[in-house]
């Protein structure tokens, strides 16, 4: 009876030894997981704070008509999940009306393409490429209304 209970003793220290052991494990991971999110992180606000200067020269090449006032970039930098780093911004203080969005390859930090609000794209439209075809131009300013057509105007440096 007392072998039989001083086994059992052991048997149940072991069984809460090894317990202990793969608690203290898995908490391990999950901290290691935690410190390489943390950072995959810095290490994406840094490129981003790197690629800015680059961002803002493609952001002004693309503004032939010097529509471009300011450039604010989104404090929040992101990863998609195919990996890119992504940088939100703005031009001219207006959130809403002239955004950009920015994704850049970690590794090859580069910009892998730059999209637009579709106010901000219309303002970087070259309409010398269209001279031969005047109406062009001209059916677009009359789709808009006269409130907005005016300030297009305005924008691109054809009205003051």
């Amino acid at each position: 009876m007392r072998n039989t209970m001083k086994f059992s003793i052991i048997i149940v220290v072991v069984i809460i030894s090894v317990t202990a052991f793969f608690v203290q494990d898995i908490n391990q991971s999950l901290s290691d997981n935690v410190v390489q999110e943390n950072s995959d992180q810095e290490k994406a606000e840094e490129l981003a704070e790197k690629m800015k200067p680059k961002i803002e020269e493609d952001l002004h090449k693309m503004d032939i008509q010097n529509f471009i006032k300011s450039i604010t970039f989104e404090k929040d930098v992101t990863i998609n999940p195919m990996g890119d780093i992504v940088i939100d911004g703005y031009v001219n203080d207006e959130p809403v009306k002239y955004n950009f969005s920015v994704p850049l390859q970690y590794r090859s930090k580069k910009i892998s393409s730059m999209s637009y609000s579709y106010e901000l794209s219309i303002r970087f439209r070259d309409w010398e490429k269209y001279k031969d075809e005047p109406e062009l131009k001209e059916n677009f300013l009359k789709s808009l209304p006269k409130k907005e057509r005016e300030q297009y105007l305005k924008d691109i440096g054809e009205k003051e």
